[in-house]
């Protein structure tokens, strides 16, 4: 599944996409939703991450792995968290891990229970990093009404900490707080909402 959006500035970044939860709050698995034109979640998040300028994408499944495999679109690798059902910080470590056999110097997160994510605010946080040699070291995250929301960009020199830092249900959120990560503004872009019920 190649890019049609390539980053010219940072061009090894790899997509993650956190879809292991079991969407008890809405249901069923969320990696295995479609939406109402009956294209599934899991293809629109890759789809974003990768015209968002990003080479390659990871998801990160882990409640009915087997049927959501089948959904993952070809050109993109999956991977169970094992220990999914311990909480969000699983599926971060799981996808870390994932993209450490990458040759990326950022990973760009986001995840599968935002239907609505525009490739162009991929593209706006990736255009954070000046030069590709700070790609390693960056940290940036997309807000929306200046509230923290996704994508989220980790430079490589952040993956082993962070997976060492999240536990449970306490994602990337105080880390990136503590490391003093840019925040870049999409409100102007929608997409920010994950859905978390049923319409």
């Amino acid at each position: 599944m190649p890019s049609s959006g390539h980053n010219p500035v940072l061009a090894e970044a790899v997509g993650v996409v956190l879809a292991a939860g079991a969407g008890s709050r809405f249901g069923m698995a969320k990696a295995l939703v479609r939406g109402d034109d009956g294209v599934p979640w899991v293809q629109l998040a890759c789809r974003a991450l990768l015209d968002g300028g990003c080479r390659d994408v990871v998801v990160v499944l882990g409640a009915r792995a087997g049927e959501a495999e089948e959904l993952v679109p070809a050109g993109a690798t999956s991977v169970v968290a094992a220990d999914w059902a311990s909480g969000i910080a699983a599926s971060l470590r799981a996808g870390l891990a994932a993209a450490g056999d990458t040759g990326a110097d950022a990973a760009v997160v986001s995840l599968v229970d935002l239907p609505g994510l525009r490739a162009d605010a991929v593209r706006r946080v990736l255009a954070t990093v000046p030069e590709p040699d700070t790609a390693r070291h960056a940290l940036a995250r997309a807000t929306y009404g200046g509230e923290p929301g996704h994508p989220v960009l980790l430079g490589r020199a952040h993956w082993r900490p962070l997976a060492a830092a999240v536990h449970g249900d306490t994602g990337a959120g105080p880390y990136l707080r503590a490391h003093g990560a840019a925040l870049v503004d999409c409100t102007d872009l929608g997409g920010g909402d994950d859905v978390d019920h049923r319409s």
